[in-house]
């Protein structure tokens, strides 16, 4: 007695077609190889910032910019990078709001930014939020 898998009675055919998975991971695959490569050419780059030296937009903020040689600016202030943490740390103090915002210039090394980031978190400031900006273009 033998099985039956279609043919000239007309039975079920059960076989399973593999050619469109096959044709769509070839596809996906191609994708993937030209993609790539364009990716990892193009890198990781800083929000724009326009302005890093810009103040705060109320009192209780306080906002570490990095600028595109690495200075640091507390709110909008110049401070040497060895004095960054404890400066911070002051300001906070007599704040309500613990959180520090951190805005780096387009052009300032990522490194730099994380840096700092890691720099405050060792110094147990857990709340860091990042600052974006739109770039300022002519007309808008």
């Amino acid at each position: 007695m033998a099985m039956n898998t279609g043919g000239e009675r007309g039975g079920l055919n059960a076989d399973i077609n593999v050619t469109p998975l096959v044709d769509v991971m070839l596809v996906l695959l191609i994708i993937m190889m030209l993609i790539a490569p364009m990716v990892v050419q193009r890198g990781i780059q800083m929000p724009e910032a326009t302005n890093t030296g810009t103040k705060p937009d109320n009192q209780e903020q306080t906002v570490v910019a990095i600028d595109a040689r690495g200075a640091f600016y507390v709110n909008a202030l110049p401070v040497a990078p060895e004095s960054l943490i404890p400066h911070v740390q002051r300001i906070l103090e007599a704040k309500k709001e613990k959180i520090v915002y951190l805005r780096g210039d387009k052009d300032a090394k990522y490194s730099a930014v994380m840096e700092a980031m890691d720099a405050l978190r060792k110094a147990q400031i857990e709340n860091i939020a990042l600052i974006t900006e739109k770039k300022n273009t002519p007309g808008s």
